[in-house]
């Protein structure tokens, strides 16, 4: 059974940092790519960044390029998400999810697991 763990959420004011981590289990988790979504209040979930399965590349939205950083740590089975400069509009539940290739990764449609979600808040 595929489990995705996210942990690390809470309140921050802008200007803060947050360190996301996503625990997996389940899988052999090298050979997926591993992506980050979120979903604001009142809003449709989007894609945050994404990283291939050996690490050695990275994408990300143009709201967060420059201010997150993606990373994972195979030994680990742990995906994580450097969350620095934060903003009010960065304020969601952000979720970890698990795509088997490198395909559409900014659709949330084609990821196979997902985490249940961590809330992080950023206030003003």
């Amino acid at each position: 059974q595929v489990q995705l763990v996210e942990s690390g959420g809470g309140l921050v004011q802008a200007g803060g940092s947050l360190r996301l981590s996503c625990a997996a289990s389940g899988l052999t988790f090298s050979t997926y790519v591993m992506g980050w979504f979120r979903r604001a209040p009142g809003k449709e979930r989007e894609f945050v960044a994404v990283i291939t399965g050996s690490g050695g590349r990275q994408e990300y939205a143009d709201s967060v390029k420059g201010r997150f950083t993606i990373s994972r740590d195979n030994a680990k089975n742990t995906v994580y998400l450097q969350m620095n400069s934060l903003k009010p509009e960065d304020t969601a539940v952000y979720y970890c999810a698990a795509n088997p290739a490198y395909r559409e990764i900014r659709v949330g449609g084609y990821y196979n697991y997902w985490g249940q979600g961590t809330q992080v808040t950023v206030s003003s």
